[in-house]
């Protein structure tokens, strides 16, 4: 992360202006899922009446050479591609060049599942990952049998490193956040479209651990993205009774506002929090919660929206 702001003043993103949102452009963002991991209904809560959620996942769009990118492999995958299907229709087969992947935590990589022969049967579909998280799905079935039968190319990034995707046209940086990190590291997306950026970064411990120097880094997040996604997971210490919540280190949503709240209205408006447990208030766009996030200046990422990166 230390590398990121050098890189993005070197490509002219210090501070990206803000942009309309919507629309037929060259270059687009949708939110394919903004749930956390589990989605909602969750297992065991069948009753659950809220508002659908599907696990967290970008698509990125580039119109101008025909290329459709996904951030992070949900278990919703077969109903995530059939929207973007219905934006912007592949041009063949599954219709995608690449599949970042953030970690090894199921909403994060179990759609990879569905490119094995049981299902699409893909073939070498490109699939980007930090060291450990290559190697594990290279050493782990079923994985390892998605590798062995070609149907996925693991690729491997490096942290703070730029990976350039069709002829440089995109550019994504990944850098390693801090997260519970059992069978991977984890981490976050900054990528590159033009002069614009977004940052992805859907699931991490501590705003407070993730540092530049002598503040947390999620400022650097907000300064050299044009949209920045980061994890919302639970809204504050109070939403899973009977659980010790310090055993769940996620960033509080209400917290991380705190934290925001000087920076000025357009820096706050880049802020799209994603990742939200089926218990966090902000699921419902009419709670007080939701309503809260929007009258302090943030956004919260929906399942649907779009975002010009023109």
């Amino acid at each position: 992360m230390r590398a990121t702001l050098a890189l993005a003043a070197a490509l002219g993103l210090a501070v990206p202006a803000a942009g309309e949102e919507g629309g037929i452009c060259e270059r687009e963002l949708v939110v394919l899922g903004a749930g956390q991991d589990a989605g909602a209904p969750q297992i065991g809560n069948a009753d659950d009446a809220g508002e659908r959620l599907l696990p967290s996942s970008l698509a990125l769009i580039d119109r101008g050479s025909n290329k459709r990118y996904l951030f992070d492999a949900s278990p919703a995958i077969t109903e995530q591609l059939a929207e973007l299907d219905r934006i912007e229709p592949p041009v063949e087969g599954l219709g995608l060049d690449g599949i970042f992947l953030t970690h090894a935590h199921i909403g994060h990589y179990l759609g990879l599942a569905w490119l094995g022969r049981e299902a699409a049967g893909a073939k070498g579909m490109p699939v980007y990952a930090l060291p450990r998280m290559a190697q594990f799905l290279r050493a782990n079935g079923p994985w390892s049998q998605l590798v062995e039968l070609g149907n996925i190319e693991v690729r491997l990034l490096a942290n703070g490193g730029i990976t350039p995707l069709d002829l440089g046209r995109l550019r994504v940086l990944p850098y390693a956040v801090p997260h519970r990190d059992e069978y991977s590291e984890t981490a976050g997306f900054m990528v590159f479209a033009g002069k614009t950026a977004f940052h992805y970064v859907p699931d991490i411990d501590s705003w407070e651990q993730f540092t530049r120097g002598d503040r947390s880094a999620l400022f650097e997040l907000v300064e050299t993205g044009r949209y920045v996604f980061i994890d919302a997971t639970f809204w504050d210490d109070n939403e899973l009774p009977g659980r010790d919540m310090s055993e769940i280190p996620h960033p509080r949503v209400r917290a991380t506002m705190d934290m925001l709240q000087h920076l000025p209205a357009d820096q706050r408006a880049k802020v799209r929090f994603i990742h939200y447990n089926h218990t966090n208030p902000i699921r419902d766009p009419a709670s007080a919660e939701a309503r809260e996030v929007e009258a302090r200046g943030f956004g919260i990422a929906r399942h649907g929206d779009r975002f010009c990166l023109d």
